[in-house]
C-alpha cells in the first residue's frame, strides 16, 4: 500500500472498510501489536469525527485522506468538508466538570497514540504521524 489517496462518503461502513485496508499495511511494515492498536484507536476516532461532527452524516460531503505507510512511520492527514472547530475550545475531558460529558475524548485518545497531531488553521483536516519505536 505504501502511499496513496482516498475519498469516501461520508458513511461509516465506508471509513470502516478504509481503516481495514489501511490497517492490513501497518503490521507488514514491522509495527508493533500496540502500535497497531495505537494507530486503529486514532484513525476510527478521525474517521467518526470527520463524518459525524464535520459532515454531519451529509453523504453528499466527502471524507478525503492521504497516507504514507512506511518502514519507519506512519503518517495520516484526514480532510472533511465540514466547518471546522478551534481546537483549543474543546473542553478537558479529564477536568473535573466535564467527567461526565461525552466530548473532547477522541481527540485526547489521538494525541495519546499518536506521535504528532496538528490541524489545518480551518480546524476540518487533521495531520498525524506514528513513529515505529525503536
Amino acid at each position: 500500500m505504501g502511499s496513496g489517496k482516498a475519498v469516501i462518503e461520508s458513511d461509516l461502513n465506508q471509513a470502516r472498510q478504509l481503516e481495514e485496508r489501511l490497517l492490513e499495511e501497518v503490521p507488514r511494515c514491522g509495527f508493533s501489536e500496540e502500535e497497531v492498536f495505537a494507530v486503529k484507536l486514532a484513525l476510527e476516532e478521525c474517521f467518526i469525527n470527520a463524518i459525524r461532527h464535520g459532515n454531519k452524516f451529509d453523504r453528499k460531503k466527502a471524507v478525503h485522506v492521504n497516507w504514507n505507510i512506511d518502514d519507519e512511520k506512519i503518517d495520516f492527514t484526514i480532510r472533511d468538508e465540514g466547518e471546522g472547530f478551534v481546537t483549543d475550545t474543546i473542553p478537558d475531558p479529564t477536568a473535573d466538570e466535564n467527567l461526565e460529558k461525552p466530548c473532547g475524548r477522541g481527540l485526547m485518545l489521538i494525541r495519546a497514540y499518536m506521535d504528532e497531531v496538528n490541524f489545518n488553521e480551518h480546524g476540518n483536516q487533521i495531520h498525524m504521524i506514528k513513529r515505529k519505536s525503536k
